[in-house]
């Protein structure tokens, strides 16, 4: 398969664009694999493509229920970032960050990744304060951070309202520059062809219906497309864990499933030029490059399994951005759409070997999730691979809900309806 580079570009451009080949094969499964990973989004396909890259495990198999890059992967609002509190969370997204910076290049697939910055608004003296302490906090473990002041807010968002009469006035914020958004779909396609490139299998449409056992060992996945045995299995599908690990016969998790919504509006010139969120409420926004404002706030409070969402959300969000962007509100909004969030009891990730033999398991990212796919699949790829934590997930593992080891960088506790 051909590198892409400018000469690739230039030549099919002269042939109508007629001549490019599939990005990645439709092979069909084989009867076994050395590995199974069930769940073709990114966490699952980052997880082949480095199982193959740094692991030469390349006799694997991605199983999806659909078409690659259907689910949460492609239904997210993109944010990229580390600036968390808690040493276990920094170093892990840290690394992830890391791995962003260079993906494109590693890839050969432009994943537009954009350091534009995050900035967290700060509404109060002491939010600000709790900004600081997170902020040095970062620094301390080489993490870039930043308090911004009010006149640094309001440069960084020309238009934002800062006036003293606000419902929230602005006290400040919080920005870490290296942090910022990358095109999801790109980042799909992007670890797709590249594990195929590594011999690794991409099975679309193939939902897992059941799991195969030996004993009590899991020994394979039965799907629509067939039987398919491995010595490994693993299971990365977001918001659906709860219901594929019943199919294996696990039926409590720490986690719920909730909907997460997010909106788009039409486009726009450049109006903002950083990710943002808002200290008043649970709202987080950005600019596309097609000039839409792209923007989210809280899941909708109740389990579900359904990609939409409810009314009395999007009216929520809207004031919000609204009370922070007054002259947005004749702005129409295009699409809005829903995202199925696995919500762990800590807010925190959970990367494991287990909870049965033969099987690993990747869940629990809350709003996470996409930031973390570089830095997940190197992690997980190294549990399947070594039968061990990666030293920068082992905070991770399922059991720390056992030896009550929260990793809780909100303080809400056991409340996944909370994160």
């Amino acid at each position: 398969m051909a590198e892409y580079s400018a000469w690739q570009l230039l030549k099919h451009a002269f042939t109508g664009n007629t001549g490019w080949k599939e990005a990645w094969r439709k092979p069909e499964p084989k009867p076994a694999y050395e590995v199974v990973i069930v769940g073709g989004g990114g966490h699952g396909l980052s997880t082949a493509y480095y199982l193959a890259k740094e692991f030469g495990i390349r006799n694997v198999a991605v199983v999806d229920k659909g078409v690659l890059g259907q689910g949460n992967v492609g239904r997210n609002t993109q944010a990229i970032r580390s600036n968390y509190l808690l040493p276990e969370n920094q170093h892990f997204y840290e690394l992830s960050m890391d791995l962003w910076e260079g993906l494109s290049q590693e890839l050969n697939y432009n994943v537009m990744f954009s350091q534009r910055g995050v900035l967290n608004i700060a509404h109060h003296p002491a939010q600000l304060d709790q900004f600081a302490r997170r902020g040095n906090a970062m620094r301390l473990n080489g993490i870039d951070a930043e308090l911004y002041t009010r006149a640094d807010v309001a440069r960084a968002l020309p238009g934002i309202d800062m006036s003293p009469t606000a419902r929230f006035p602005i006290h400040g914020g919080f920005m870490q520059k290296s942090a910022g958004v990358a095109r999801h779909d790109a980042v799909a396609w992007g670890y797709a062809r590249a594990a195929d490139r590594l011999g690794v299998d991409l099975i679309e449409n193939a939902e897992v219906l059941e799991f195969i056992k030996d004993g009590d060992r899991v020994a394979g996945v039965r799907t629509t497309r067939g039987e398919i045995r491995a010595s490994k299995v693993a299971v990365a599908v977001a918001g659906s864990t709860s219901e594929v690990m019943r199919r294996a016969g696990i039926d409590r998790l720490p986690i719920e499933s909730h909907v997460l919504q997010a909106f788009v509006t039409e486009s726009l010139k450049p109006v903002i030029h950083t990710v943002a969120t808002y200290g008043g409420g649970h709202l987080y926004f950005s600019q596309t490059d097609k000039g839409s404002i792209l923007f989210g706030g809280d899941i909708d409070g109740y389990n579900s399994w359904a990609q939409r969402g409810n009314l009395p959300v999007v009216e929520d969000v809207m004031a919000e951005m609204v009370t922070l962007f007054p002259g947005l509100a004749r702005v129409r909004l295009l699409r809005s759409w829903g995202g199925i969030m696995d919500m762990s009891m800590d807010g925190s990730p959970i990367i494991t070997a287990g909870p049965l033999p033969g099987m690993y398991l990747n869940t629990g990212w809350c709003y996470g999730g996409f930031k973390a796919i570089p830095g997940s699949g190197l992690c997980f790829a190294h549990t399947i691979a070594k039968d061990e934590p990666h030293r920068l997930s082992a905070p991770f593992t399922l059991d720390r809900f056992q030896r009550a080891y929260a990793i809780d960088d909100k303080g809400q506790g056991p409340t996944p309806k909370w994160h």
